[in-house]
């Protein structure tokens, strides 16, 4: 493929880039800042109670209630039906295909919606207090639709699995993602092993030799199914297994998947 010109490069931002300003802004603050420490910045405490907090501490994940609101919820669930040419109310449209549909994922990004609900100060501000950072960038992540399972539909994940280098010893991580219907546990809910950040490390090294860590049962390790409402957005640890589930329900799982990062963040270069 041969490599655009500089003029061609900017005619695509011009063009299709869609760059907000809010994430031009984002990006200078974490990039450009004057301060040498930015770890000492003071960081707003407004979004996560005590409680919250000592629930991070033991299980690694927390629940944020209310983040966007309902009615912001009930459009973005409608740009995706109506982005997958579905019927919400009409069950025998959910399982067509479509291009932009990759298992339950779906490969939409940008739309004014998406970005909104990314810029949500709740959802900004919990991730701060856990990072207490305030030099964070948004991603730009997907969405998923996890319908009902039906004699000729099964789910087909992801099931439980890591996002992370599992190389110890493992930097601090987060990941998120934002319910956009109300979820019961059986209705393809996110699935997590609450806890499994305190004890990674001793499993890992408990591992018989030459053992793959990923291709352990890890439904053995004790899962939990996390059921929340439309508006709700859920933070957990990225050293958890994690994943969706079957939806054994009769209304399909809508989520958004935000998180936000500093640019500095540690990584382990080798990947386990």
């Amino acid at each position: 493929m041969e490599r655009p010109s500089f003029d061609e490069f900017k005619n695509w931002i011009n063009k299709n880039g869609q760059i907000s300003w809010e994430m031009v802004e984002m990006f200078n603050a974490a990039t450009l800042s004057e301060e040498k420490n930015i770890d000492s910045l003071e960081v707003k405490k407004s979004v996560l109670t005590t409680a919250n907090l000592k629930k991070w501490e033991e299980d690694g994940y927390l629940i944020v209630p209310n983040a966007i609101s309902k009615s912001d919820c009930e459009a973005t669930v409608d740009l995706i039906y109506h982005t997958l040419g579905m019927d919400k109310n009409d069950s025998s449209s959910w399982y067509g295909d479509h291009p932009l549909l990759q298992g339950i994922m779906v490969q939409l990004f940008r739309h004014p919606l998406l970005q909104q609900n990314r810029l949500s100060e709740k959802i900004r501000g919990a991730f701060q207090e856990l990072w207490q950072r305030n030099n964070l960038m948004v991603s730009m992540d997907r969405v998923s639709f996890n319908p009902p399972e039906t004699e000729h539909y099964q789910f087909p994940g992801p099931n439980l699995h890591w996002d992370v280098s599992l190389k110890q010893p493992i930097p601090f991580g987060l990941q998120g993602l934002l319910y956009l219907t109300d979820t019961e546990a059986n209705q393809g809910a996110f699935t997590l092993v609450p806890g499994f950040h305190n004890r990674i490390n001793s499993w890992l090294d408990g591992l018989p030799p030459n053992a793959i860590p990923r291709e352990q049962d890890l439904n053995a390790l004790g899962t939990r199914p996390i059921a929340a409402k439309a508006g709700d957005f859920v933070i957990w640890h990225h050293a958890l297994p994690h994943g969706s589930s079957p939806n054994t329900s009769t209304r399909p799982r809508v989520v958004q998947y935000i998180n936000y990062q500093p640019i500095d963040r540690e990584i382990q270069e080798e990947w386990i």
